[in-house]
C-alpha cells in the first residue's frame, strides 16, 4: 500500500515521504483532499479567503509547486474560485459542487494509517518531552514562549502552522536525544502531511497546550510536561479528519 507520493518537486515533508496507507494518491491530490474534506466539514466556509499561494504551501508543508497545481485543479472543478484586482485573491466558491466533495475523502485504510501516526507521535512525544524537562536551556526555553506568543497572534491557519512546527522541532531538540531527534521529526513531517486547514479559533484554543508546556518545563516538572504533551497529541485521534468525518459532520465542534 506504500508508495513514494509523485510530483516530488521541492523537500517539503508530504512531497517526499512516504505516506503508510495512500495508495495512488498524488501529491497534488493529497492537497486537494485535505482542503476539500477543510471544506465538507466545514471549517472552511463559502467564501472564505484562503491564505496566499506561498502561504497555502507553507501551511500544508507542501512545495510551491504542488499547492499551485492542486488549487488550479481545484478551480477548475469550481471548489474554490479565483478573484483579480483589489481584494482578490482565492475564495472558497459559495456553492461547491458537492460531487466533487464526496470524490476528495480520505479512505478508511487513509484513517487508519493516521490513527496509527497519532500513536506513533504519541510516544515520541512523550520521550522528548521528558527530556526537554531535564536537558533544556534558557534560551531554548525563551524561544519556545517566544513561538507561543506568535502562534497566539496568528491571524490564519497557515502561520499558525509554520510556528507550530517550529515549535514541536524546537522541544525535540532541547531534549539533547542526539539522532533521535531525526526520527521525531520524521514521524512528525508524516503525522503534518495529513493536517488540513482549522479556523483559527480552535488552533488559538490549542495553543494553551504549548503555553502550559512551557511553564511545566521552565518549572522541571517533567511529569506534568509530559501529560501536557500526552493529552495534546492523543486528542489528534478526534480532530484530525478521520475523527471529524464521523458522527454529526460538518458543523461539529473539533475540541475533541
Amino acid at each position: 500500500m506504500t508508495r513514494q507520493l509523485e510530483e516530488t518537486t521541492g523537500d517539503s515533508p508530504i512531497d517526499a515521504a512516504p505516506l503508510l496507507g495512500i495508495d495512488r494518491r498524488s501529491a497534488i491530490d493529497a492537497v486537494r483532499l485535505r482542503i476539500g474534506m477543510a471544506i465538507s466539514l466545514g471549517l472552511l466556509q463559502p467564501g472564505e479567503r484562503l491564505p496566499d499561494q506561498q502561504d497555502v504551501a507553507l501551511g500544508l508543508s507542501v512545495s510551491p509547486i504542488t499547492a499551485r497545481r492542486a488549487l488550479a485543479s481545484l478551480a477548475d472543478q469550481g471548489v474554490v474560485v479565483r478573484r483579480r484586482g483589489r481584494g482578490g485573491g482565492t475564495f472558497v466558491a459559495d456553492e461547491p459542487p458537492q460531487n466533487v466533495l464526496e470524490q476528495l475523502a480520505a479512505s478508511p485504510a487513509e484513517s487508519l494509517a493516521v490513527n496509527r501516526l497519532v500513536d506513533r507521535r504519541l510516544l515520541f512525544e512523550c520521550a522528548v518531552t521528558h527530556f526537554a524537562a531535564v536537558n533544556a536551556t534558557a534560551a531554548q526555553l525563551d524561544e519556545l514562549e517566544r513561538l507561543t506568543h506568535e502562534m497566539a497572534g496568528s491571524t490564519n491557519w497557515s502561520e499558525y502552522h509554520q510556528a507550530d512546527e517550529r515549535f514541536h522541532r524546537l522541544v525535540a531538540a532541547s531534549s539533547g536525544l542526539g539522532t533521535a531527534v531525526e526520527a521525531y521529526n520524521e514521524a512528525l513531517a508524516e503525522l503534518y502531511a495529513y493536517f488540513i486547514p482549522y479556523p483559527i479559533e480552535f488552533l488559538h484554543e490549542s495553543n494553551r497546550d504549548h503555553i502550559a508546556l512551557v511553564n511545566a518545563l521552565r518549572a522541571g516538572d517533567d511529569r506534568g510536561a509530559v501529560e501536557v504533551s500526552r493529552r495534546h497529541v492523543d486528542v489528534l485521534h478526534k480532530t484530525m479528519f478521520m475523527g471529524l468525518a464521523g458522527g454529526d459532520g460538518a458543523k461539529r465542534s473539533n475540541k475533541g
